[in-house]
């Protein structure tokens, strides 16, 4: 018997009807008050950080009205053509009225969507940027393969991700901060629109995600591999200039608390789709034993320790970093690795001390030390590895130059890309 989904729940025509009923001008909002507001309400401090949050939402909304055209062409049936199409409607809206604020109020660019972009630019975290980058990709992709699972990806990165993921608790702490403290009247009566909207959007990807899945099972190792791919990144994207906490928390958030409502958000919306975190194949894609905030967590310590994100000079070695990077390894391990007895693998680092991989019969821990009886060795600096797990080095170009050297059971080292995920 099939399981009831949240999904059943959703329909095409009803979202369909609350877009007509749901329509607001972008070019009406009056931005007057708003304006007086933002020199005698916020701080100079505040003011430059509200510019890089509202600048992220800026060039995202921008980034989506271009890229939605692929996923039109691609849907099976109109009815999701029809409600893509609004969608690419309401994200041109929400580019308008971002593009307006930022030069109306704060006074970034010269009125035009060009020059707006332009100023905004040097806002755009490591993070972002590799998101977004990952979008054009996508649309590309899309262009070329209209096949179930590849929509399926392309769902998963823009309605899962960037906006139940990103935009979702970004609009949630905007909007938060300017009610308790009710200024921008004009800039809030928007974000309360654009948040409208985007449920609407997410409702869309859940509904849309569980369709593709019902009718054909490949979508959901297409999805898993989306996130393993994507998830590592996002960390990275509330990453403020200098390291500076303030940027969120002079708005009463913490970066944390803020990727916990997104960690929570993803998870809830891919289990209402009928593909919960873990029945996905392969290794989750998240930390699944860990609470949101716990992820959350995690993940801004990955960032700072230089194990994550944009690299900025040598990752952290000390004990603690060392011991979260080789947590990481273990948890990539795929369950369905393919190896048919205990395995034990030996990291030998070049300037940090020795850990091993134990794999047995699903049961997975890391440890320091030497093995007195590796299947597998693998030596390499302690940089270097980083930059694999981070994603920031490619093992096969690590392998060709000879910063990775690996040895041992033929057998053991050609299972590796399926052992550790890759």
């Amino acid at each position: 018997m099939a399981r009831s989904l949240a999904s059943d729940l959703i329909s095409y025509e009803d979202l369909y009807s609350r877009w007509e009923v749901g329509n607001w001008s972008a070019s009406a909002i009056d931005f007057s008050q708003d304006a007086i507001e933002w020199q005698s309400e916020f701080s100079e401090f505040e003011r430059r950080a509200a510019v890089w949050n509202y600048a992220l939402f800026f060039w995202g909304e921008d980034a989506v009205a271009d890229n939605l055209s692929p996923y039109i062409d691609a849907a099976p049936h109109e009815e999701q053509k029809y409600f893509l199409t609004t969608q690419q409607v309401d994200e041109a809206r929400h580019a308008v009225f971002f593009k307006r604020f930022m030069h109306e109020v704060c006074g970034k660019g010269d009125g035009t969507t060009a020059a707006g972009l332009a100023a905004i630019q040097p806002e755009l975290t490591w993070g972002f940027k590799k998101v977004f980058e990952r979008l054009d990709t996508m649309a590309d992709e899309l262009r070329r393969d209209r096949s179930r699972p590849m929509l399926a990806r392309g769902i998963t990165l823009y309605h899962f991700i960037i906006e139940a993921a990103l935009a979702q608790p970004g609009q949630h702490f905007i909007t938060s901060y300017l009610a308790d403290r009710d200024v921008l009247p004009g800039f809030r009566a928007g974000m309360e629109n654009v948040a409208r909207d985007e449920q609407r959007h997410i409702a869309f990807g859940v509904k849309m995600l569980a369709d593709l899945h019902a009718e054909d099972p490949d979508c959901a190792p297409a999805v898993a591999d989306l996130l393993r791919e994507v998830i590592p990144w996002t960390a990275a994207v509330l990453d403020p200039p200098n390291d500076d906490r303030r940027y969120t928390e002079t708005f009463g958030f913490t970066i944390e608390e803020i990727g916990a409502e997104g960690a929570l958000s993803i998870e809830t919306k891919l289990r209402s789709a009928g593909l919960p975190l873990e029945e996905l194949p392969g290794s989750p894609p998240m930390p699944i034993d860990l609470t949101p905030l716990e992820r959350s967590e995690r993940g801004r310590r990955l960032v700072e320790a230089g194990i994550l994100g944009q690299k900025k000079g040598p990752p952290a070695t000390d004990p603690e970093s060392v011991a979260l990077l080789m947590d990481t390894v273990r948890r990539a391990v795929d369950p369905n690795h393919g190896l048919s007895e205990p395995t034990t693998l030996q990291f030998l680092f070049r300037d940090v001390d020795p850990w091993m991989l134990h794999i047995d019969n699903g049961s997975t821990r890391t440890e320091p030390g030497r093995a007195t009886d590796a299947d597998a060795t693998v030596v390499c600096s302690y940089e270097d590895w980083v930059d694999i797990v981070g994603g920031r080095l490619d093992p096969r170009r690590a392998l060709l130059t000879r910063r990775l050297k690996p040895s041992g059971s033929v057998r053991t080292l050609l299972k590796l890309p399926q052992v550790m995920g890759r």
